[in-house]
């Protein structure tokens, strides 16, 4: 049986993730940002056909990539855009909601008004600095595969923030690295085959800065699942 610390231990890796977008500049070693590769590669792939693919960005390959980046966007961001869509053009009011209130608690959080442009521009341009963390990571995938290996794709990605976060580090995922997928391609090999799906910011929390972040609540389980077979369950302490 498993003891229960470890489930413990295992859980609370699990909920302490979350997109960190504070870091301080303390290097991460390439034999750890190895390791956590290593040990997400062990995610689940339909056929264990393995479809991710990983750029691993530091020093001053990192530095030419988010200089590249940051200069486009600020000259042309409306010019550029992901090869994929992330959300559906018309959110159902459950997720149009869960979005709407997501912005306001993280920028909220910042001390960012919902009408000033301005403040929430100079947030988002953050992202192409991978938020100051010393490693950046470019995801890509075969453009010929179909959305199951997109699921593989996740299951591996969710694989390094759990391997980061045992180790002491924090990520942040962040799609909108995505849009920038013609300028990454001056800087890397990216096969025409291949689409950009993400970036990963990697490394050591400033735990300062991080104080500000907004938690995000998660809705209950009985929010999304709904059990079948299973004799009434007892009454769960809810610790209320």
């Amino acid at each position: 049986m498993t003891p229960p610390d470890l489930v413990q231990a295992f859980d609370s890796v699990m909920k302490g993730r979350y997109a960190n977008r504070f870091f301080t500049d303390q290097p991460v070693p390439y034999d750890t940002v190895h390791d956590i590769l290593e040990a997400a590669s062990y995610a689940p792939s339909g056929a264990n056909i393995q479809p991710w693919q990983i750029h691993v960005l530091a020093g001053q390959a990192k530095a030419d990539i988010c200089r590249d980046i940051s200069a486009t966007h600020a000259r042309e961001a409306a010019q550029h855009a992901s090869e994929y869509t992330y959300y559906a053009p018309d959110l159902p009011d459950l997720y149009q909601g869960r979005k709407q209130e997501f912005g306001r608690v993280f920028y909220g959080a910042l001390g960012i008004a919902q009408d000033d442009a301005a403040g929430r521009a100079a947030q988002t341009a953050k992202n192409y600095q991978f938020f100051g963390a010393p490693v950046g990571l470019i995801v890509t995938i075969d453009r010929r595969l179909e959305k199951g290996s997109w699921l593989d794709l996740g299951m591996f990605l969710q694989n390094v923030m759990l391997a980061a976060k045992v180790r002491g580090l924090d990520t942040c995922p962040q799609e909108t690295l995505a849009k920038y997928h013609r300028v990454l391609r001056r800087h890397l090999p990216i096969a025409p085959e291949d689409v950009v799906v993400c970036g990963m910011a990697l490394g050591v929390r400033d735990a300062a800065l991080a104080a500000r972040r907004g938690v995000m609540e998660r809705a209950p389980v009985e929010a999304f699942a709904s059990f079948h077979g299973f004799e009434a369950p007892p009454a769960r302490d809810t610790g209320e």
